[in-house]
């Protein structure tokens, strides 16, 4: 860690914002002395490293002088919690998993995400409603009406990386065997959600990153991603 805080120091002191079509954000963001905030996603199905991820960028930026505000979803507010919760009691119906993420989010955004972005802090989220598109999806539901009904409400990042593994690497990281039924059907929902995270693949604010390989190499690509964006 102590030697990607160096690289982060040395390699990103000079990094501009990488332009995207839903933002007015301009210059070098990255700097202490910018007021700009900004919204940070990393996304992906389960077994990519979103969450180690996310702590090493809130790292990187906090290096840089830039205040930051790192969150997760679902939160550890109400609707997150009984989401939380629903992995040990038994899975909520489709409708009701849908209904209470939007509420948790909901609170998210007015509660953390739009104050802190209105303070100038980079956001880094572990999760956003482009999980729900893909999840949600996996389970029935049209991702793209998901999103329309997210983003009637929650801000559209600015950049979002989506990790992104082979299934079998995926699997294999978060131990799952391959010769329990639970694998087989796990395997076919993680099909389905990397198939919907990568169809946002093209967008302008949208960068996949390989998650094959140690944790060092995923962030050096990330680095590598940010340089190139110079």
């Amino acid at each position: 860690m102590e030697e990607l805080l160096a690289i982060a120091g040395i390699r990103m002191a000079g990094l501009c914002v990488f332009m995207s079509g839903n933002t007015n954000i301009s210059g070098n963001f990255l700097t202490a002395h910018d007021t700009k905030g900004c919204l940070i996603v990393i996304e992906g199905i389960d077994g990519t490293g979103k969450s180690s991820h996310a702590k090493r960028l809130a790292a990187y930026f906090s290096a840089l002088g830039r205040e930051v505000v790192l969150s997760r979803e679902p939160t550890d507010g109400p609707w997150g919690k009984r989401l939380r919760e629903s992995a040990s009691t038994g899975r909520l119906s489709p409708e009701e998993e849908l209904e209470y993420f939007l509420r948790d989010r909901r609170e998210h955004v007015e509660q953390l995400i739009k104050p802190a972005l209105a303070e100038g802090k980079v956001v880094i989220l572990d999760r956003y409603y482009f999980s729900t598109m893909a999840y949600q999806g996996a389970r029935g539901f049209d991702p793209q009406e998901i999103r329309r009904r997210n983003e009637e409400f929650a801000p559209i990042p600015d950049w979002l990386f989506i990790l992104d593994a082979e299934l079998d690497t995926a699997l294999q990281r978060i131990g799952i065997r391959g010769d329990t039924a639970n694998h087989f059907e796990r395997r076919d929902a993680l099909q389905r959600c990397r198939e919907i995270f990568l169809s946002l693949r093209g967008e302008a604010f949208v960068r996949v990153i390989s998650a094959e390989g140690s944790m060092d190499d995923i962030a050096h690509r990330i680095i590598d991603f940010l340089e190139e964006s110079k």
